[in-house]
């Protein structure tokens, strides 16, 4: 348990009351809790908005009045700053007592009517408010104590008398009993919130455990194959014990609203952090269960898989909780500042690092924005708060490790299924994933985990697909498994195929239907780097930066030389979300600046029922024009506006929904019938080939039909063969691309060598088979069957299956030159057979290049390792070799390599990480411990013929080999079987006894 001991650095406590302590000169530095305290401090602005004198409280929409607890921080802590604050210390007190003292007696549980008991949300924010009043009891009444009691006791005793039923004043709102849920919509949240329900009451000994806080608590994370497998004790009891719930894809990934969204993930830390704020504020341990939740390691994988630069992580289908920056706060600094996870800290600082350029950013003073919804406000507010006193309550701040540190250890590739449907590749360089469930198909690239330069919520490359793709394919490589970290992805849809692989220098490569764009971040956030309010783009003619500001949301004001007009029209080209257009204004200005189209009939392609056209010519900024629900996949929808008589105008003002054209013309006519184009929007610049982006990524077009072209906040790439994008600031795009390009099979098949590795996108639904290729360099070689050309080119046999991809790592570098008709087998990146001509002798050097996949020369590590082999072939003769090279050999058969295995977090004392039995490295090996017994998931049913198991030195212990077929029921293990789930049992093992090098499955 975590304790007050090692966490708390209080200098007292009176009454239930907690003094924090004030920084002394022994206290270490902590520029994230300083810059906390100092938003906080700016944030009060927002929360004195929400004064309303005629109740002498704080609001209570949205219940906006659990800002009080972030007031009660800033009241009881040292520092206090009335200027950034808006407001004096004495003022800010009477208003967070006043509120304090009205809501504790208006809370159903303490005899009120105006709030409270229900689970969702008011159990939320009544754990916010018992925390505040905590903070400020000896300032608080006997009456308004007598309150805040009742609140934390009844809340308590409400969610253990429901049992696992639901609530009944929560409607919809269920954890599904105790079985929970992971199809769509996890239950991970809502138990989640059962738990911290209780937490306050039991952190106050207001009520008894009765083991239904653990319960949630430790459920809220289940996943019934790795629980089931785990004896570790948690408070007390075995997670096989307390775990019965299915929460989790067995991929460790959430979804909910039907698709994966990271911010749902993270409600497990979120209601985690909410609950231990109470136990760390009254002194007392915090449970167990909150600090190792089951699974909690590998889900925290998961999200650093899916991390950018940040702190927050990627949200690769829902677009409703992106940029929310004041929510993800408190899971960062729970897993951080408690739990001791420095990668956290990594994050938690470049989160910490974006928030206040973002709080100053309109609508200012606050903690969440572009979501369209003031409501997550107070929830930030109060998380912020609690993260504040996570830091505070530790002697010393966990120090975060640095950015290269955390994204190389997040690098790594995982296909999460088709049922979740992305596939997900982090490298140290950037983020790329594909998505293919139905609703939303999308390429995704975030070139140097740049959070705000690709908007990730529109597809890369890949043009948007009103429908799901017909047929698709996809597959993740690991370095462990295949020898390279890698995905790739083809699909089928209505515009044609569409294949997209990604590569571990952060590289991606598309081809398919275009054109293709790449839709940019450009607002004026000072701050955030490379948010200055432009984009600046290099291509063949040198450096553009074009103006900023149209088409890119919010309000266009777009200017054109006078000209007379009766009839002006907006017709869209493109949107730049799902949802087509909408449009809160559409004004035709005179030279006075004056709105000559307020109030004139209009005419549109089409209109939803709730906002018709007259609308946006009403002069109400609150009401707004969208098109048909039906017509949101229409590109070109047009709205015009008739002036009534000719007039002169000198320019239009659109003021846009989140629903904005990225492109768009408005015409003028003076009859109505005859149009002509008086701007087109976005302004663009000819790139060439090639372009480079505010020196953060690049493109390459290979065989493009025209120039790439740039706005301010969009990249277009016209219909090619293949383009690549390349994180960083590329110096060699030109180079890049002019290089020739692997040649050879059909048309349909698309070949690209970028950064040494060989991609293959078969975009057809025809099986590729030893198609001879020709790869442009002879001193790389890969899997298969090369021989060397005349031109010291390759021939390679490449076998691709229909309607999908491969992507290959260079295997080996060859130094010299190799006679034409040289025949290199390569069967894996061990191994490799050498036949000469008839004619002529080989004479060269081959190293193994399983260090670099770009052919480069291998880490320092590894050099000795990777040293070349002297290669001496008579003519004729054929001489196969086993090359040294570090790492396992890949390719592998073996079905267990690199899987998940169990027990998986928290390990059961005594016992070592699984894993290192499947990691292919013969210098780990898994320590079985008093509870000696592992199991490994092959993620699929396969057909196995043997298990074999490989030990340290000492005398070998007696071994149960299960299997499974559901991950609930082991049967010992009789050859052959079809199975997916393999343990190993070793019932017998005493210390300093024998640990597993491997286990392989074939």
């Amino acid at each position: 348990m975590v304790t007050r001991r090692a966490l708390l650095a209080l200098a007292g406590s009176a009454g239930g009351a907690l003094v924090l302590p004030t920084p002394a000169r022994a206290r270490a530095a902590d520029p994230v809790a300083d810059e906390y305290h100092r938003l906080l401090l700016v944030h009060t602005r927002w929360v004195e908005q929400q004064w309303d004198a005629g109740t002498g409280a704080y609001r209570l929409a949205d219940f906006r009045f659990a800002a009080v607890l972030g007031n009660a921080v800033l009241l009881t802590v040292d520092g206090y700053d009335a200027e950034p604050a808006g407001i004096d210390a004495a003022t800010l007190r009477q208003h967070t007592l006043a509120t304090i003292k009205r809501f504790a007696a208006t809370n159903r549980l303490a005899g009120g009517a105006e709030w409270g008991q229900r689970l969702f949300w008011d159990s939320t924010f009544e754990l916010y408010f018992v925390l505040a009043a905590r903070l400020l009891w000896t300032e608080l009444d006997d009456a308004t104590r007598a309150n805040v009691d009742a609140i934390a006791r009844g809340q308590a005793e409400y969610a253990y008398g429901l049992g696992t039923g639901n609530d009944p004043l929560s409607g919809s709102w269920t954890p599904n009993g105790s079985a929970g849920g992971y199809r769509g919509d996890t239950k991970l949240e809502e138990m989640g919130v059962y738990a911290q329900a209780i937490a306050p009451g039991l952190a106050w000994s207001l009520v008894e455990d009765t083991g239904r806080f653990g319960f949630w608590a430790a459920n809220a994370s289940g996943l019934p194959a790795a629980d089931r497998a785990n004896p570790a004790v948690v408070d007390g009891r075995a997670v096989r014990e307390w775990n019965v719930a299915h929460n989790l894809h067995d991929t460790f990934v959430v979804e909910n609203h039907e698709s994966v969204n990271p911010h749902y993930q993270a409600e497990l830390w979120r209601t985690a952090g909410r609950a231990a704020a109470h136990f760390l504020a009254a002194g007392r341990p915090v449970p167990q269960v909150l600090t190792h939740q089951p699974n909690g390691r590998e889900l925290w994988a998961t999200l650093r898989l899916l991390a950018s630069d940040a702190g927050e992580p990627v949200m690769p289908m829902v677009a409703d909780r992106y940029h929310l920056y004041g929510r993800d706060v408190l899971p960062l600094a729970f897993l951080a500042q408690v739990q001791g996870d420095r990668h956290a800290a990594r994050a938690e600082a470049d989160l910490a690092a974006r928030l206040m350029p973002y709080l100053r950013y309109s609508p200012g003073n606050r903690l969440t924005k572009f979501s369209g919804e003031e409501k997550y406000e107070p929830e930030a507010r109060a998380e912020l708060a609690i993260s504040y006193l996570f830091h505070r309550w530790r002697q010393t701040p966990v120090q975060p490790v640095t950015s290269a540190e955390f994204f190389a250890a997040a690098s790594g590739t995982r296909d999460f299924g088709s049922a979740v449907g992305l596939t997900a590749h982090q490298t140290p360089a950037g983020f790329a994933a594909a998505v293919t469930k139905a609703g939303y198909t999308r390429f995704l690239w975030q070139p140097g985990h740049d959070n705000w330069l690709i908007d990730t919520r529109a597809s890369a490359f890949l043009p948007p697909a009103p429908a799901a793709p017909a047929q698709q394919w996809t597959a993740a490589y690991t370095r462990v498994r295949d020898g390279i970290d890698a995905t790739a992805t083809v699909l089928r849809t209505a515009a044609g195929w569409a294949g997209y692989a990604t590569l571990p220098t952060g590289t991606v490569i598309y081809a398919g239907p275009g054109p293709s764009t790449l839709s940019l971040f450009t607002l004026d956030m000072p701050g955030v780097p490379g948010l200055d309010g432009s984009r600046t783009f290099t291509g063949q003619g040198g450096a553009v930066t074009p103006p900023p500001g149209l088409g890119d949301g919010g309000t266009d004001h777009i200017l054109f030389p006078v000209r007379t007009v009766r009839h002006i029209r907006f017709v869209g080209r493109a949107p730049a979300t799902q949802y087509g257009y909408s449009l809160y204004a559409i004004e035709a200005l005179d030279a006075t600046g004056a709105d000559r189209a307020r109030g004139r009939p209009v005419t549109v392609s089409s209109a939803d029922p709730a906002y018709p056209a007259a609308n946006a010519v009403d002069g109400n900024a609150a009401t707004r024009w969208a098109v048909a629900r039906a017509e949101r996949g229409r590109a070109d929808s047009r709205l015009a506006v008739d002036l009534g008589a000719a007039v002169e105008l000198t320019g239009v003002r659109l003021s846009w929904e989140a629903a904005y054209g990225v492109e768009y013309v408005i015409e003028t006519s003076t009859d109505g019938a005859t149009w002509t184009t008086a701007a087109t929007v976005p302004v663009t610049a000819a790139l060439g080939a090639w372009a480079g982006i505010d020196g953060r990524a690049g493109v390459v077009a290979h065989g493009a039909g025209g120039p790439i072209t740039a706005s301010s906040a969009r990249v277009t790439i016209p219909a090619a063969r293949l383009i690549e994008g390349y994180p960083g600031d590329r110096t060699d795009l030109a180079a890049l691309s002019r290089r020739p390009l692997p040649v050879g099979g059909p048309d349909t098949l698309r070949l690209s060598d970028a950064d040494g590795c060989l991609t293959a996108l078969n975009l057809s639904g025809t099986a590729l088979t030893d198609v001879a290729v020709t790869l442009p360099r002879g001193d790389r070689l890969y899997r298969g069957v090369s021989v060397v050309r005349p031109d010291q080119r390759l021939d390679l046999a490449v076998s691709v299956t229909a309607g999908g991809g491969a992507v290959e790592p260079v295997r080996f570098t060859v130094t010299g030159r190799a006679p034409a008709g040289t025949r290199f087998t390569v069967t894996d990146s061990h191994h490799i057979t050498v036949t000469a001509p008839a004619t002529s002798a080989v004479d060269i050097r081959l190293t193994a290049a399983a260090a670099g996949v770009d052919g480069s020369a291998p880490a320092a590590r590894s050099a000795a390792v990777n040293r070349p082999v002297a290669v001496r072939v008579p003519a004729g003769a054929s001489r196969s070799y086993a090359v040294p090279v570090e790492g396992p050999v890949t390719p592998t058969a073996d079905l267990a390599r690199g899987r998940p295995t169990f027990p998986t977090s928290p390990l059961p004392a005594g016992m070592g990480e699984p894993s290192r039995a499947v990691d292919g490295d013969p210098g780990t090996a898994w320590r079985p411990g008093p509870d000696g017994r592992m199991v490994v998931d092959l993620g699929s049913a396969h057909a196995v013929r043997t298990v074999a198991l490989t030990w340290t030195e000492g005398r070998r212990p007696p071994v149960v080999i299960e299997t499974s077929a559901d991950g609930a029921t082991y049967v010992p293990f009789t050859a052959p079987a079809t199975v997916r789930y393999v343990a190993v049992a070793v019932p017998g093992w005493l210390d300093n006894g024998p640990e597993l090098i491997a286990l392989t499955v074939d």
